[in-house]
């Protein structure tokens, strides 16, 4: 196809713009229903599947979560098993919205959020006369209206916080004693002068049993509720240990905190920083000071700009056979055809004395210069070749090249 070409001169010219004269189908690049349905169809595919997934997605979500460690959970960090498994030792659960109203006696009452109730709950818990009073990693003021004595393990160099794992007891605590090692670890605590430490870590103890005045009552302090877990119960002796707290009354009374409540005045929710050591937020300050720096040191300073010559430069006729492979390729043969009429007329219009009008001479001017030069011609036959259809195979596009070769040089050397 490109061997009797004639090669363009670079650099490359504009094409004629289409009229209505010129009567010229679309161009085999021209886009179809079929290819365009080809390129769209995967769009359409992914965008599909993005709304089927954001429709299961939100229908999935419309199931009800509960908050860590609710009792009516099923989730890992639920505890329905193992309220489920006391009352399959039949003691009786119930679960109460306000600890101030749960009925004392010989019960195990069970605050997940201590630090969730005012001060006006608070004192009600501690008057009630319940035989057992759980409290999972509570702050100063639950402690001090509920556990005297016993306070956050914040002297123990800077840790009042570890990691949870296996834990030897390390007590003579009977409940710690009879199920061994347990998953413990969250806020470490002081058992003070009365209290009882098991699982010790650093300076301070994950649970902590503090015996009532009377003896008939305790209050057991947990640094973490992980060992509660439906997903933790079936470790070291996590269930033993659960059990063994929370089922050594007849009856067990789970407060189910109010999450979207405002929280007490004077209280906070625990952030993360609450748990890192003080000396690890000097440690983070100095890091970012030391990327600030190394960034300055090791930042690429950007010059004046410079200009460079082009490395390589391509002939006009590489860039041709380029391009007509390009047209094989993609057997755009009224593209290739359109680019062999519009150089021709380009290079015909300044011989036959046709101005150029945006960069192309205007196909009636140019065909009646062409009819005058070559008499013997008809007319219509030279429209036909320079304006005329698209070729429909390769051989018809070749004859056409050809032709306009023969054609302007019929011009040029009448």
């Amino acid at each position: 196809m490109t061997g009797s070409a004639p090669a363009p001169a670079a650099p490359p010219v504009a094409e004629p713009p289409a009229t209505a004269a010129d009567g010229a189908a679309a161009t085999s690049l021209a886009p179809t229903s079929r290819g365009l349905w080809r390129r769209a169809r995967w769009y359409l595919a992914v965008l599909a599947a993005l709304l089927i997934g954001a429709a299961a997605v939100s229908a999935l979500g419309q199931d009800r979560r509960y908050p860590p460690l609710d009792p009516r959970s099923y989730d890992r960090d639920g505890a329905h098993a193992v309220v489920a498994l006391l009352e399959r030792q039949g003691l009786k659960a119930e679960f109460t919205t306000d600890p101030a109203t749960a009925a004392a006696g010989p019960d195990t009452l069970v605050l997940p959020e201590p630090d969730l109730l005012d001060p006006a709950q608070l004192r009600a818990v501690a008057a009630a006369r319940h035989r057992r009073l759980v409290l999972v990693a509570p702050g100063p003021a639950a402690l001090t209206a509920l556990a005297p004595g016993i306070r956050l393990s914040d002297d123990a160099g800077g840790l009042p916080y570890a990691s949870v794992r296996s834990t030897p007891p390390e007590c003579a605590l009977t409940e710690a004693v009879r199920a061994g090692s347990a998953q413990q670890g969250g806020m470490l605590y002081t058992s003070g002068s009365r209290g009882t430490g098991c699982y010790p870590r650093a300076h301070g103890y994950p649970l902590v049993v503090l015996p009532a005045g009377d003896g008939d009552r305790d209050v057991v302090v947990l640094g973490s509720g992980t060992f509660l877990h439906n997903g933790e119960l079936a470790k070291d002796g996590d269930a033993a240990l659960a059990l063994g707290l929370l089922g050594s009354q007849p009856r067990l009374t789970w407060h189910l905190p109010d999450y979207s409540a405002p929280l007490p005045e004077g209280a906070r929710t625990k952030s993360f920083g609450d748990f890192l050591p003080s000396g690890w937020h000097w440690a983070g300050y100095q890091l970012a000071v030391a990327a600030v720096l190394a960034a300055l040191w090791r930042g690429r300073r950007l010059g004046p700009v410079v200009s460079e010559n082009l490395p390589v430069v391509v002939r006009a006729a590489e860039t041709t056979e380029g391009r007509a492979r390009l047209y094989r390729r993609a057997k755009a043969r009224g593209r290739a055809a359109e680019a062999l009429r519009g150089a021709t007329a380009h290079r015909l219009a300044p011989a036959l004395g046709v101005p150029l009008q945006a960069g192309a001479p205007d196909p009636d001017a140019l065909c009646v210069a062409l009819a005058d030069r070559l008499s013997e011609r008809p007319a219509g036959d030279v429209r036909a070749l320079l304006y005329g259809p698209p070729p429909t195979d390769d051989a018809a596009l070749l004859r056409l090249a050809d032709d306009l070769d023969a054609l302007e040089r019929q011009v040029r050397n009448p």
